[in-house]
C-alpha cells in the first residue's frame, strides 16, 4: 500500500487490491453480518471498490468500516489483505476533534455523567440511532418509554453503548449534529 492519509482511502485501496470474485463475495458477506448497521443490497451489489468502501463509511464510522473490512476479509481467507489494511490503518494518525483514538477513552465515557444530565432531547438522537442499526426497534420502543430524559439516557448507556467503540463513535457523530453546544461545551471548544 502507498503513503495513505485517511481511512477511507486505506479501504479504498484494500478492496481496489481485490479480485472482482473477492469483491462480490466481499459484498456479500459483509450484508450476511449479523451485526450491526445494514448496508442495502443496491449501495453494494455490482459497486467499484470505492462506491463499496463510501457505503460502508456511510453506514458506520471509517474507524468501524476498517474494523469490519478486515473481520469480513480475514472471514473469508483474505489473510493478507486483513493485514495489509490493518497495517495501513494503524500508520494513520486519528483526526483532530474525533471522539478519541483507540488508546484513550472515548467521549461517551469520559462524559457518561454529564451526558446522562445534560442531553436536552433523547428522542431524535433514538431515531438516528434506530436509522444507523444502532439500536433495534425493540430497544427504541423500550428506551422511548421511560420517563424521565435521564431514564432514557440510563437505559442508552447500559444498553446499546456498551457494545462497543463502534456504536460510541455513531453516537458521539449524532451529538455533535443535535447536540453541538454541548459537545462543544465538554470539549472545551
Amino acid at each position: 500500500m502507498s503513503s495513505i492519509r485517511t481511512l477511507a482511502a486505506a479501504l479504498e485501496e484494500a478492496l481496489e487490491d481485490l479480485k472482482d470474485y473477492d469483491l462480490r463475495k466481499f459484498c456479500g458477506r459483509l450484508r450476511g453480518r449479523p451485526a450491526g448497521p445494514k448496508i442495502p443490497r443496491s449501495r453494494l451489489e455490482d459497486k467499484s471498490p470505492v462506491e463499496v468502501a463510501d457505503a460502508m463509511v456511510s453506514a458506520f464510522t471509517e474507524q468501524e468500516a476498517v474494523r469490519v473490512a478486515v473481520e469480513v476479509l480475514a472471514g473469508m481467507g483474505c489473510k493478507d489483505e486483513a493485514r495489509n489494511l490493518e497495517t495501513a490503518a494503524g500508520q494513520i494518525s486519528p483526526a483532530s476533534g474525533s471522539a478519541g483514538s483507540a488508546q484513550d477513552p472515548h467521549f461517551v465515557d469520559k462524559n457518561h455523567l454529564e451526558l446522562i444530565n445534560r442531553v436536552t432531547c433523547v428522542e431524535p438522537v433514538l431515531d438516528e440511532l434506530l436509522h444507523r442499526g444502532v439500536i433495534q426497534q425493540e430497544c427504541y420502543d423500550t428506551i422511548r418509554s421511560l420517563r424521565p430524559r435521564q431514564a432514557q439516557m440510563r437505559e442508552l448507556f447500559s444498553g446499546p453503548l456498551t457494545a462497543g467503540r463502534g456504536a460510541k463513535d455513531i453516537f458521539y457523530e449524532i451529538l455533535q449534529k443535535q447536540q453541538k453546544p454541548l459537545v462543544d461545551d465538554l470539549n472545551g471548544v
